[in-house]
């Protein structure tokens, strides 16, 4: 693994399946991440201006680099219709070598 990269996956999450393909696009076509998946619909439960809602929301998950955090996370709130969107980073702590400098080749 080429020793600049540290690969975080960043998930969101989207109402609608075209925000997620629209934001997902977005990202891609800024060399903000390397790979983007969309889920199926799934049930959500959150606490909201003081109410528990249930919602179905599609989560998105995005494979990117730590430095390029910060870049990510303004694109999603300028683009993404929630007040508040999920923007959330986790370390990968094992990565495959190519998947790796696949990663690299693939982000700015």
């Amino acid at each position: 693994m080429q020793p600049e990269l540290h690969p975080i996956l960043v998930v969101t999450s989207c109402d609608r399946k075209d925000t997620c393909s629209t934001l997902s696009r977005a990202i891609l076509e800024n060399k903000l991440a390397a790979c983007i998946q969309v889920s199926a619909p799934v049930e959500s439960m959150y606490w909201w201006q003081g109410e528990v809602v249930e919602d179905r929301e599609y989560v998105v998950s995005i494979k990117t680099e730590k430095r390029l955090f910060a870049e990510l996370a303004d694109l999603i709130r300028s683009i993404h219709p929630y007040d508040v969107p999920e923007i959330a980073a986790v370390d990968i702590v094992a990565i495959d070598e190519p998947y790796a400098r696949w990663m690299v080749q693939s982000m700015k």
